[in-house]
Order: structure tokens, then sequence, then C-alpha cells
């Protein structure tokens, strides 16, 4: 098995990995799976309305928040008389009021900086002036000022960007497309280079402000925060802010166009406190926000992009108390659209770095390969409380801990600032091998990786649609996103959230074009058939690494009715370990986590689909940086300190089963429960009916896992006479071409096709050879089947020889190369037999899929996507 299948897919049931060794199982060559009782033909399966989506309130648990309860312990753990910095929230909606000031300079504090336009202040106190100020009325919190880390084309085809500037329905009053023109986004991050010619100070850039640079630490006397304005290169300590603000508005002028933003259009507005960032240097860019508001409304500011997170805040419930959340929140009060890195703690749950990145009013970006698949670093959220209850300015809202949508963050080429990076000879090696720059550029861009670049990528999104529609807010840009963004094959929502964001449809909802997307997206609707997680066990284990000589793992054992297997750490103060979590499977697929660092990503996890035998948990050093081996000869465990790892393993029982009951004790028992688990099919009202016939409406709504986007036609036109509601919804899709997340091509065919004279048939039956082309077509292998070609049909016997396909010419010719793949690929089954004292492999390409068979097919089309590792 490939460990790229599944390094970071997270499976329901212990047993389906078996699924990769035995994948054939309840499918015949004649793709009806097992007879239907008193045999004949399988009946076809009734069309059946859908499921009603879950009530945004059904699945609510509750989460307390902790912030102050950990502030109190960290204090008591400090020495009596030691300082230490902290940032206060007072009650109020404006600037710090004198009478505040008043009350900091009665208490030891040795110095602040008050926000102007922000309730809030950063100090210098000690301990016991930080313990009288938390207990002091009119104090809403006190927390400590902790440290934060600074968390194409392609991307712009893979979110629909290229396709929403084609779209002649979607364009402003002078009949262009929309870019985000007139709309300024703030890039709250290191800075950015004014200097350079994408993003030109006085012309793209309108303001550029160089923050207090970690100033606190030597302030004395109660002080303003008093950015300096005008700077025309504030990136100088690295080029963070300015690739960032590449990717939000970048004009592309230094390319000829090549790179541009995802909204090249829109003005920026930059603050930067430098390359190291503290809570409080965070909190400047959002008080400047404020002030730009009130000095400048002729630069509308709509958006404040943010790529930094607190890896010391993962796992935690929203707090409303916390400065960050107070701050977002009044700028959401006044129509700016925060948007935030998801972080890079993945590939485990409860690794968003920081509650205030599941602010009901925040949009947060996890991160895509360039494949359409998740980055396995991107930050996941909650698995034991999705979703939960909040009270905010006396208004109930719903928490989900979770990112909002997907935006593409790996590789991504943007602005390089001229000032002197600390990467910069790496960046530069690993730019010129991977051939995606032209070399005359490279002095100009780089490419950086992350939900940093995520972020800003969404950002950019965010501003088309409110050129689009200026009234919207937060409350219509979320739902918008969410309902229009592409399902991602296998993926769940705590992992990705709605799914990639797809800006063409979601523009479409934005002018009021259409306001029936989201019936096809997995968190927009309900299933009949479900698998849930069970009961968990949680284990410490313990790894002394070395950077040399013999590392021994820990090694524990998986049962076979668990589930799912998690392992997590955080890097303590001190430890010189900057290592990798490692999870290996009794057959030797290894699943591991990000890399660890002090004060910049102390937690890591990782997760594996459980499987039953001898496991080892295991920790391994940097083996590269920007794409560079920095061992190639393999003398290492990789680039780390010694130090010991103390874990945390997780692992999750099977739990029940629902809508499913007629499937039990069948040999492809196992194949259907791993299919409704990924959501690659699902059940009906009466159970799953494994023997009934697949139609096409199920095809079609089946292949929407597969990441085809949801796009319809702007004018609402009706495209199939014979489809309403949901069956229009993914007959739609599936028959347009260049809709597939997995082929970039914008010609990509459909993977299914009309029926004629304006129906789409949705009763219809599905045949072998139809499900064979849709399924290779869906995981984007389109250019790999020209290597067919003119050739014969082929498939293999048990030795891995090649044999000829007997019922080859009842192939249609246009499948034909696409049922080859498929063969190829093992998705399509083969029944060997002995003709002529020769074997030979018939396929059967004209019989009909039952909804069993179906399910082997999906899994087995599945197992073939080239997850990342």
């Amino acid at each position: 098995m490939s460990v790229s299948r599944f390094v970071v897919r997270h499976s329901l049931m212990s047993v389906w990995l078996v699924l990769l060794a035995a994948c054939g199982s309840g499918s015949s060559a004649g793709g009806t799976g097992t007879p239907a009782p008193g045999g004949g033909t399988p009946p076809t399966t009734p069309e059946v309305p859908q499921p009603e989506p879950p009530a945004p309130t059904a699945s609510i648990g509750s989460c307390e928040a902790t912030g102050a309860a950990r502030t109190a312990e960290r204090l008591a753990r400090m020495r009596p008389g030691t300082l230490g910095q902290f940032v206060v929230s007072f009650d109020g909606k404006a600037g710090v009021t004198p009478a505040q000031k008043a009350l900091l300079q009665t208490l030891p504090v040795r110095g602040a900086y008050t926000l102007n336009r922000l309730p809030i202040a950063g100090i210098v106190a000690t301990r016991e002036a930080a313990q009288k100020l938390m207990a002091t009325p009119g104090v809403r919190s006190l927390r400590f000022n902790d440290p934060v880390t600074l968390d194409d084309e392609a991307a712009n085809v893979l979110t629909s960007v290229t396709r929403a500037q084609a779209q002649t329905a979607l364009v402003n009053a002078d009949g262009q497309p929309y870019t985000g023109k007139g709309i300024s986004i703030l890039v709250n991050d290191s800075g950015i280079d004014g200097t350079h010619r994408d993003l030109q100070f006085g012309g793209k850039l309108l303001q550029n402000a160089l923050g207090h640079l970690n100033g606190l630490g030597d302030v004395v006397g109660i002080n303003p925060n008093l950015p300096i304005e005008n700077v025309p290169n504030t990136d100088v300590l690295g080029s963070h802010g300015s690739h960032v603000a590449g990717i939000a508005a970048g004009d592309g002028t230094a390319s000829a166009g090549l790179f541009t933003g995802s909204a090249k259009g829109a003005s920026l507005i930059g603050y930067g406190s430098g390359a190291a960032l503290f809570v409080l240097d965070t909190l400047g860019g959002f008080d400047y926000a404020m002030q730009i508001l009130d000095t400048h409304p002729e630069y509308n500011l709509r958006i404040v992009t943010n790529s930094f997170g607190n890896t010391g805040d993962v796992g935690t419930c929203f707090d409303p108390a916390d400065p960050t959340n107070i701050a977002t929140k009044a700028l959401s009060d006044r129509g700016v659209i925060v948007v935030f890195s998801a972080g890079n703690s993945g590939s485990g749950p409860d690794t968003i770095t920081g509650n205030f990145k599941k602010a009901p009013w925040v949009l947060a970006a996890a991160n895509a390969e360039k494949s359409g698949l998740l980055a396995p670093s991107s930050s996941r959220g909650s698995l034991a409380r999705g979703s939960y209850f909040t009270d905010v300015d006396g208004e109930r809202l719903i928490v989900n801990d979770r990112p909002t949508v997907v935006t593409p963050g790996t590789n991504y080429i943007s602005a390089r600032a001229v000032a002197a990076d600390p990467f910069t000879p790496l960046d530069t090696e690993a730019d010129i091998s991977s051939g995606a720059i032209p070399l005359e550029l490279i002095p100009f861009y780089t490419q950086k990786t992350g939900t940093s670049m995520a972020a800003p990528h969404l950002a950019g999104l965010v501003a088309l649609l409110l050129e689009a529609n200026p009234a919207l807010t937060w409350r219509e840009i979320k739902p918008i996103f969410e309902k229009t963004a592409t399902n991602m094959p296998g993926y769940e929502p705590w992992e990705v959230g709605a799914g990639m964001a797809n800006v063409e449809a979601a523009l479409a909802m934005a002018l009021s074009l259409r306001r029936d997307y989201g019936v096809p997206n997995h968190t927009q609707r309900g299933f009949f058939a479900s698998i849930a997680l069970g009961e968990s066990t949680v284990t410490p284990v313990s790894v002394a690494f070395a950077p040399a000589g013999a590392v021994e793992p820990v090694s524990f054992e998986v049962g076979a009715d668990d589930s799912l297997v998690l392992a997590q750490w955080t890097q303590p103060e001190g430890n010189a370990c900057t290592c990798a979590i490692v999870l290996t499977d009794p057959d030797g697929n290894r699943y591991g986590s990000s890399i660890a660092l002090p004060v910049l990503g102390a937690t890591v996890a990782t997760s594996a689909p459980a499987r039953a035998g001898i496991w080892q948990f295991s920790v391994s050093g940097i083996g590269s940086l920007s794409g560079v081996s920095l061992d190639p000869l393999g003398v290492t465990n990789g680039i780390a300190g010694p130090g010991t790892v103390d874990a945390t393993l997780t692992v999750f029982k099977t739990g029940t089963t629902q809508g499913l009951a007629d499937i039990r004790g069948r040999s492809d028992q196992t194949t259907i429960e791993f299919a409704v688990a990924k959501r690659l099919v699902d059940g009906l009202p009466a159970g799953f009916t494994p023997d009934a016939l697949l139609t096409r409406r199920q095809l079609a709504e089946y292949l929407m896992a597969f990441g085809v986007r949801q796009t319809r036609e702007p004018s609402q036109a009706k495209r199939y006479t014979d489809t309403t509601g949901f069956a229009a919804a993914v007959a739609d899709a599936v028959t347009a071409p260049g809709q597939l997340l997995m082929d970039l091509s914008p010609e990509a065919l459909p993977p299914l096709a009309p029926a004629s004279n304006g129906k789409f048939n949705p009763a219809g039956t599905v045949s072998r050879q139809q499900a064979a082309f849709a399924l290779v077509q869906a995981i984007g292998r389109q250019a790999l089947t020209a290597q067919y070609e003119g050739m014969d049909l082929f498939a293999f016997d048990a030795e891995g020889n090649t044999v000829p396909v007997a019922d080859a010419a009842d192939v249609d010719p246009a499948l034909r190369n696409h049922v080859q793949d498929a063969i190829a690929l093992g998705i399509l089954d083969v029944q060997l037999s002995q003709q002529g004292g020769a074997t030979v492999a018939r396929i059967n390409p004209k019989g009909t899929v039952s909804r069993a068979a179906y399910a082997g097919l999906a899994t087995r089309a599945y197992n073939s996507i080239p997850f990342p590792e």
C-alpha cells in the first residue's frame, strides 16, 4: 500500500485498510454485486427525496473557555515580584480611557502601551499587579503577551477565480470581471515592501505603517500606540508580509501579469510588526485598522488578513474575553471581514492555532496543495466538540471548531521582498530547482508554503465578493463560502470545513443571481447512512531522541474494534528536539506530523486509520528545509537537538452505524462501510439496498464527493427538463466541463454525459464502462489516459502478466482509454478465464452496476488518489 494514499486520511473502521488488499470483494465482472434474492435482475432504485440537513443546533455541544484559568495558573507559577508582559482588556468599545490609564498608574506597572481605538493595553508588571488587575472591576480580561508565529495561476484555478473572470454574467457595471477594485485589504504581518513593482507604495499600496516591533520589553510609563506611517518598505526583517500581500492583491507588474493575487484589482494597506510577533504586536494592527476606518474612509478598508497563530492555544474553546476576539469583533461590527490562517500544526485534530480563529465572525483558511488535496501540515479542528454556543454582546452565536474553507497555500508563488530574508539562500535554491519561476523573475518572486499563504488568497476572494456586493457582512459572506464550497474527497468537516472555496459560485450568490447553492455540499445536507467514532483511551508515551544513533520507538497494540489512532506532543520550553512525531502501522505505513519548533510551532499532531496489530510511535528530526535536504547522506535521525518527547496516544473505538442494517454479514460489508464513512456513497430511506441498481441521479450525487464543483449557470437557465432540486444541482455539476478539483484544465471533460434532447434521465441505470469513465475522470486522470491511445485493452493475471480483454469490442470507443486506466489502477475488476488454452480477461463493460458494486468501484478509485505525505 502506498503511504501517500493514507498519510492524512482518517478512516472510521479498523478493518477498512483490508480493502486495499482485497479491493474486489462484493463485485463481479457483471457489476451487480451479490445476486438479488430469488435471482433475476435486481430492481431499479426508485427516486427518493434527499434527507433533510440537520438543524444548525442539532449537534450543538458545550465548551467552556479556559483562558482566565490558564492565565491564573501561569501567574501562580511565577516567582513573587517577577516582571511579566501582559495584555489587559477593559470593558468598553473605544480606546483606553483616562480613568483606565490612571488605574494602571496606581499599580506597580513599569510601563504600558495603550491602543487608541480598542480598550486594550500591553503592560509590563509584576505578578502581584497582574493578579490584582485580573480581579479589578472594569477589567474584562488579562492574558500573557505570548509570542505568535507567522503561520499563482494554479491557485486561482483551484478556487475558480480564473473561471469567474471569464464568466460574462459575473461582471461589474463597466462590464469588467470582478478583481476587488475599490476594496482595501489590510495585511497585518511582518510588513510590506512597497518598493516591489507588484506592491508599489503610493499606488497599489495606499498606506504602509510600521508598528512597535516588540517594543513592550523596554517600555517605561504609559505610552500610546503610535505606528509610523508612510514608510515605503516595512518588511525589513523578512519577506513574509510582502509574500502575503502579493497573494491577496499583487497586480503582477513585475511578471507581466504571470503572478497575480486572487484580487489583483484590490488596494493594500500594510501594518508591519517585524518577523517575530507577540500578541500585542498583532493587536496593534487591529487598532490601526480601526484608525484607518476613522481617518481614511476613502480607502474603503473592508478586510484584514492575518497569517499568525499561537501554538500554545491549540485545542482550546473560543474565549469571548480574549483580546484578539475583542479586537476582531469590534472590526466585524464595523463591516470589516477578518480572515485568519488555520495554522500549520496538522495533521491531527485540535490543532487550530488560536481560539480566536474559531470566532463566529472570522473566516479561517486551511491549506490545499495544487493537487486540490489538503496539505498534511494544515491544522484541523476538533473531533470532540465540533459546534457549540457562545454569548457575545448579548447575542447567542454558534462556534464551529474547524476551518471555514480550504484555499491554496502550498508552493505559492508571490512577491519576494528586497530586504534580507533569513531563508533566502535555501528559498532561492528551491525556487531554481523547482523550475516553476522563470530565472529572470526569481529576484522578484519566491515560493512559500503554509496556511499563511492560504489566508490572503481567501482574503482576496472576499474582496471579489465585496466589490460585487458592498453591503455584505460576515453574516452573509461566511455562509456563502460554505454553501458554494467544493467537497474534497474523503476529508471530514473537522479537517477542511466546507471544502475548497469556489468563488465563481460565491459571486453568483453574492449578486443574488442564484440562491440555490449548497445542497450537494457535505456540511449543508443530511445523510441516510453514517458511521460514528466510539469511545477513546488515552495513553502517555515517551521517546528519548538523539541526533545520531539508535532511537528506540514505543510499541503499542491496536485492536480489531479500533478505528482511529491519534498522537500529539507539545514541545516544552527549553527542549531542543525540533522533531516530528511519527506513527507506523503494522504494514509499515508512516504517518508523520509537522516539526515542533520552539515558540513558533510547539504543538504537533498526527493521526491514522486504525489497523489491528502492533504499532510504533517514534520521533524524527528535520529532514529538509524549503525542499533542500539537510542530511543528503542519511547519517542522522534528522537535524534536531537531543530531547525527550512526552506525547499522548489516543485510540478511538468503532462507534455505531445508521442505515446499514441490510449489509451485515455480506462479503462486501467492509467495502460499503468504507465508502459510507468517506461519504463516497449514501444509503436510502429503507436502508442501503445493496442489490438495487445504481441510478444516474445517485451516481451524480456520489461523484460530488470526488471534488466536482457545484457551479451552475448564473442565469438560472434550466439545463435539463427532467431534474429539479437536488437532482438538478448534481446533474448540472457533473455534466459541465472544467469543474474538477483534481484536474485544473478548463477543458476537462465532465465525468458524466447528458442523456439526450435536454434530458438527464435521472432514473436510468449505469453501465460498468460509464462508472469507470466517471471515476477515472473525477480523480483527475484525463491527460494520463492518453497513453493508452491506439492500444489493445489488457488486464493482468495473478502473476502480473498482461492478458487480453476478450470483450474489448463491447467498450464504447469514446470511453476506451478511461476503461483501460480503470483496469490498470484496479478500479474496474476483471474476470479471468481460459480460452483456447490462453488466459483472457472479461470486464462486461455494458453490464449494469449495483449500489454495492459501485461502493467497491468508488473505494478503489479513492484509494488511487495520490494523497500528499
